[in-house]
């Protein structure tokens, strides 16, 4: 990658806790990934332009050290509630489902799709009797406009 011009997208799915995301790689026991050595990871990656999206439960914890101009953070959920939908046989959260399945398919920037997607998801809580999750969508203001459809 081109450290300056690229965009690295990272997007992780899993278990979230307020501590972070689990992760399991290969044979090693499933750890938490840590707001902080996500960033930590991130930084050493030399990639200016970045855009993270996690769709977990507490996913919103990695904003605020993720979070600034060059890196662009969209949540499944707030720090403080989980979000719905991850369960055997899924195929989609409902999180996931809002944004990649339906929003991503019909918005032509990534924050009209998570616009979309954020109504999407609290419309389907609320129906089903769930204290909202409150999708976040922070930082990026220097990839926003690198983010453009191309012929």
């Amino acid at each position: 990658m081109n450290g300056e011009s690229d965009i690295l997208f990272v997007i992780l799915t899993s278990h979230g806790s307020p501590d972070g995301l689990a992760v399991t790689a290969g044979r090693r026991p499933a750890e938490t990934l840590k707001p902080s050595k996500l960033a930590e990871m991130l930084e050493r990656t030399g990639v200016r332009h970045k855009v993270v999206i996690i769709s977990a439960c507490y996913s919103g914890v990695f904003i605020p050290p993720l979070a600034n101009a060059d890196t662009l953070v969209i949540t499944a959920a707030d720090a403080s509630h989980p979000s719905f939908g991850c369960q055997d046989k899924a195929k989609w959260t409902y999180f996931g489902d809002a944004f990649f399945n339906v929003a991503l398919r019909q918005a032509t920037t990534l924050k009209d799709a998570f616009v979309v997607a954020r109504s999407l998801v609290l419309k389907r809580e609320l129906h089903q009797g769930f204290d909202p999750s409150h999708p976040q969508m922070a930082g990026g203001a220097n990839v926003e406009s690198l983010l453009v459809a191309r012929p």
